[in-house]
């Protein structure tokens, strides 16, 4: 599928064949292809709990409001970040690179992150939005259908998921196939309103 079809079809679906499976296989292409999302400072500090089991899922989907999606989408991802990793990973992801840009971006990303647990946070969320549209895409380019999800018991789900302390989620995607047609995209905002030229 082109990208431009992609993003003009890809809907928030809510309704999943439960009987459609896709491979560890396919499962883990669309795992590779969000991998791809940029992060700050190539930092990378997304982690995707894929969730599998059944049981782990119908324990996930008491804590959030029922959503049948939950059990019933081919695939669940909680989509979360470490935010340490730019004291945890910065020379590692930089292996390989000229010893100047290493010694440059050492520094750079020091400065940017020390000290500002709001900036570490902040960019742990955005590197999760970019992931999760990533993945979104992907799948929607294999004629999958997804859904991004916020509508949960946040530190519940992280319970159960055993997050560790220096993660955060920043939502959960579902994957599938739809078993009905999304409803009609309604109360879009025109170009007009939403792109403002060089300054508000």
């Amino acid at each position: 599928m082109h990208i431009d079809d992609a993003i003009r079809s890809r809907r928030a679906v809510k309704l999943y064949d439960p009987a459609f499976a896709l491979s560890r296989e396919e499962k883990d292409e669309l795992l590779q292809l969000a991998m791809l999302a940029p992060s700050a400072y190539n930092l990378q500090p997304v982690r995707l709990v894929e969730v599998s089991d059944p049981q782990l899922r119908a324990h996930i989907r008491e804590v959030a409001s029922n959503q049948a999606q939950i059990t019933d989408a081919s695939m669940l991802v909680v989509v979360c970040a470490r935010t340490d990793s730019w004291e945890k990973d910065a020379k590692r992801v930089w292996e390989g690179a000229p010893q100047p840009v290493r010694d440059y971006m050492d520094g750079a990303i020091d400065a940017y992150y020390r000290g500002k647990p709001q900036t570490q946070r902040d960019e742990a969320l955005r590197s999760c939005g970019l992931t999760a549209q990533t993945l979104m895409l992907a799948a929607r380019g294999k004629g999958l259908d997804s859904c991004p999800m916020i509508g949960f018991d946040f530190d519940a789900v992280g319970k159960l998921i055993n997050l560790p302390e220096n993660h955060v989620i920043g939502l959960m995607v579902a994957v599938g196939k739809q078993t009905a047609e999304a409803k009609p995209r309604v109360g879009k905002l025109s170009i007009d309103e939403v792109v403002i030229r060089d300054r508000f």
